[in-house]
């Protein structure tokens, strides 16, 4: 049994990590830290769990983390990059939900965060945990960034296109909505029911934090910089992303075959039929990313839409699916959830 701690057990994604893996028959939860709340069963903050996940969480000082195979930080940006390298020392794997060890460029990273990095030497071996990309240089890693949510919904949207070499890559767009549990479980005015439901809007629209993350697997896969425009929304919704993708194509190419053979074969990545729309609600609670392809008109304008849950394929579930990974286990293992209707 592959021995499990969680940092940060309280958030949202603390709690999707916690749903995933109690049903994940390779582990073993040892330890879910939050200094706020040690002592308190899990259970009692999410009664969802009980039956399922009978443990209190416990400071880090009292989890012995360092006892376990695997470590997954699920806690606000700037935590990982402090407590990641005794664990590594330890031999323990380590699995960051958060940006810290993400972006290569570590003054890009410190100019978009703003903080300094604590850890720059790791940055240049952890490995972006997007398995549709890098799932041999995960398998044998120990140190794996967890992409952003917007991120692995852009990317796995456009890559294909990209990769082919199909599209002018100067002037790429990515509209994107997010439901609000995006923001994260702390106390904000702007995600109170009164302020968010009932409402839509843009934010980050001069720069967003996943601006360069984003724009970075592009550009590497594209062997050169990107021009990327990239905008997203706040949606009443709680959970969901829908990212709708513009590109203009360089070369005439049959979009639809391209997506299917790209994608064939991964576990959660569906690409739907032609003419579909994709919803967000067809992935809700799910680890799929289900993308549709558009040429409107028959012009030279690819359109693609790609759906995830931000809480699952945008962070818990890719995790589990990085953690499979890590221990040859099948990359599916605790994650074959159908997602929630309606």
């Amino acid at each position: 049994m592959i021995k499990v701690g969680i940092v940060g057990g309280t958030g949202y994604t603390g709690v999707e990590l916690m749903r995933l893996l109690a049903r994940h028959h390779g582990v073993k939860l040892t330890a879910i830290t939050s200094r706020k709340e040690a002592g308190m069963p899990v259970s009692e903050m999410y009664p969802s769990l009980r039956g399922r996940v009978n443990l209190q969480f416990s400071t880090p000082a009292d989890a012995r983390l360092d006892e376990c195979d695997v470590v997954f930080f699920a806690t606000p940006n700037g935590i990982a990059m402090n407590e990641a390298g005794a664990l590594l020392a330890a031999g323990v794997k380590v699995i960051d939900l958060a940006a810290d060890f993400r972006i290569k460029d570590v003054a890009e990273w410190e100019k978009w965060y703003g903080m300094s990095h604590a850890s720059p030497e790791l940055v240049t071996e952890a490995v972006y945990g997007l398995p549709e990309v890098n799932r041999e240089q995960i398998r044998h890693a120990r140190l794996i960034a967890n992409p952003g949510c917007y991120p692995t919904a852009v990317q796995l949207g456009l890559l294909p296109l990209i990769e082919a070499g199909v599209v002018e890559t100067g002037n790429l767009v990515a509209d994107c909505k997010s439901g609000v549990s995006g923001a994260g479980r702390k106390a904000e005015v702007h995600t109170l029911m009164c302020e968010a439901g009932d409402n839509f809007k843009a934010y980050g629209v001069g720069g967003h934090r996943h601006l360069p993350e984003i724009s970075q697997g592009l550009s590497r896969a594209a062997g050169k910089p990107v021009g990327l425009t990239f905008v997203p929304h706040l949606t009443p919704m709680i959970r969901g992303i829908h990212a709708t993708l513009y590109a203009r194509l360089s070369k005439d190419v049959d979009i639809q075959a391209l997506y299917e053979t790209r994608y064939a074969g991964e576990a959660f990545v569906d690409v739907m039929p032609r003419g579909s729309t994709p919803e967000t609600r067809s992935v809700r609670g799910g680890n799929t990313c289900r993308i549709a392809v558009h040429r409107p008109q028959g012009g030279d304008t690819v359109v693609i839409l790609s759906v995830i849950d931000n809480l699952v394929k945008g962070a818990a579930g890719q995790a589990v699916q990085n953690m499979n990974l890590l221990f040859g286990l099948p990359e599916d293992t605790g994650l074959d959830v159908v997602p929630l209707l309606p």
